[in-house]
């Protein structure tokens, strides 16, 4: 017999977290905030029935720490946690120890969250599937030296990304090699402030490349499919602004191939959530990348 979830505590904050409180709202489940010192008079506070306090203002003391996200959910009672985006939801750790504590992790199993989580090894697992990724660099010599060897030789412009990254968070565009260590030190700030992981890969600066991501649902019973795809270009500091679907002008033979090597990926991983497969297509080209998942 399925569970029901009577109590969710939102591993948040912020918008995301008033939008999962407003949706839990509507189902008539009982929806629980936490918060940093810097957050106690948050909105995602006052949007949620229940607070509860879980650290300091730094996030990697609070709303980066499983343990404390959990203990909160054992606390509060609540079935189930859900990590929205960014912060853990990309982590294995908080599906694993939701699994040990017997609370639902409302996203992906801990292996997939592995294998996708980081940028770095999306990368790694797309081209072994056939899937084209972006000319730049996921080598694991994360030194100085061997990123701006690698700059040198995917030229520029290019990215730099966070591996860990989401939410627009952690990624630079470097237009030479000059404004390139600067870069680097900017994003690895970033992501271990954010995500608690410095490492990053390098991808080549596509100036008119169009965003096209792919929505993929799977169950636990090991059935798969896509959700068709959409146009996510239009972005502000790198959060999508405006979505539209179908992708307006994409070429039939293009679309076809984006929706299987979608699933393809998804059933690569034994993906069983509701994910998002992101592509960048260069018109000029003709050619089609993977981005991440």
């Amino acid at each position: 017999m399925a569970r029901m979830i009577r109590k969710v505590l939102i591993a948040n904050r912020g918008e995301i977290a008033c939008r999962i409180a407003a949706t839990c709202r509507k189902l008539g489940i009982i929806s629980v905030a936490v918060y940093s010192e810097a957050d106690r008079d948050a909105l995602h506070v006052r949007s949620c029935d229940e607070a509860v306090l879980i650290g300091p203002s730094d996030a990697a003391q609070s709303y980066l720490l499983p343990d404390r996200l959990v203990a909160a959910a054992r606390e509060t009672g609540a079935d189930a946690i859900h990590p929205g985006y960014g912060f853990l939801a990309e982590n294995p750790d908080l599906a694993r120890r939701c699994a040990e504590a017997g609370i639902v992790f409302i996203g992906p199993k801990p292996e997939a969250i592995v294998a996708m989580g980081s940028k770095l090894q999306a990368r790694r697992i797309a081209s072994e599937h056939g899937i084209p990724t972006v000319p730049g660099y996921d080598g694991a010599d994360q030194s100085d030296e061997a990123l701006a060897a690698a700059a040198q030789r995917v030229g520029f412009p290019l990215l730099i990304k966070a591996s860990a990254g989401g939410g627009g968070k952690g990624i630079r565009i470097v237009d030479d090699a000059e404004g390139f260590a600067t870069a680097l030190d900017l994003v690895r700030r970033e992501s271990t402030a954010a995500f608690a992981d410095s490492s990053v890969l390098l991808e080549r600066f596509i100036p008119a490349g169009r965003h096209i991501e792919v929505q993929v649902f799977g169950d636990t019973h090991g059935n798969l499919v896509h959700l068709f795809d959409r146009e996510c270009s239009l972005q502000r500091r790198h959060q999508k602004v405006f979505e539209e679907a179908p992708a307006p002008l994409l070429p039939a033979a293009l679309r076809l191939r984006l929706l299987e090597n979608s699933v393809r990926l998804a059933k690569a991983i034994d993906y069983s959530s509701l994910g998002t497969v992101e592509f960048l297509y260069d018109p000029q080209s003709g050619d089609c990348y993977f981005l991440e998942m």
